[in-house]
């Protein structure tokens, strides 16, 4: 495994591990109606008296990977974990915004510069990561949108790192978030660790 300052050229892959609890949804518009299906199986197996729930379930699901994948999403995973009865809801969005979207920098100190000057409420810092290098840590807490996410009605926490990708001006960005809010702390510790294992390929 090279670490990111051993790359000349650009990567031509990343790789990150995610918990057995997270379903891939295929953000490929060929592909995407699929996984869609797959996974609102898996959500509402043994409740067939759910069938509104089910569609609406799928509704807001395609348009979330929609969305997603014209922000330059690569990558869509969604927890299907649970505690007991209670789910652990959470998802990562891993995206490449479009060249011209970013400060032209792989700096990760002046793009948390950047990023602090947008005045939010927010965390931010700069971390290393083992394999993938220096990257900007940024965690957020936002009052819940409901149309937006899913029918959620609790504050929804973010944490979103940015990855400068090795020999570019351009970056990775891996976008977890929850709306576990009694389980914040412990649910970002879980995005850390996943965070840690981003290497280039």
């Amino acid at each position: 495994m090279k670490a990111a300052d051993q790359f000349s050229s650009p990567p031509t892959d990343y790789n990150v591990v995610v918990p057995d609890g997270w379903f891939q949804l295929s953000l490929d518009p060929e592909d995407r109606d699929r996984g869609i299906v797959a996974l609102a199986e898996l959500t509402f197996r043994g409740q067939d008296n759910a069938p509104h729930l089910k569609k609406q379930f799928m509704h807001d699901l395609q348009r979330k990977a929609k969305d997603a994948y014209q922000v330059g999403g690569t990558e869509l995973y969604l927890s299907t974990m649970a505690v007991g009865p209670v789910p652990l809801a959470s998802s990562l969005l891993i995206s490449v915004p479009g060249p011209g979207e970013w400060p032209e920098t792989s700096d990760a100190g002046a793009l948390a510069e950047h990023l602090a000057d947008r005045g939010r409420d927010e965390q931010i810092s700069v971390v290393e990561l083992t394999a993938a290098g220096m990257a900007v840590r940024q965690r957020r807490r936002e009052a819940a949108d409901p149309a937006r996410q899913l029918g959620n009605t609790l504050p929804t926490t973010t944490l979103t790192y940015y990855v400068p990708i090795p020999a570019t001006t351009r970056w990775l960005l891996l976008n977890f978030s929850t709306p576990v809010d009694q389980l914040a702390d412990q649910m970002v510790a879980l995005f850390d660790t996943v965070a840690e294992t981003l290497h280039w390929g």
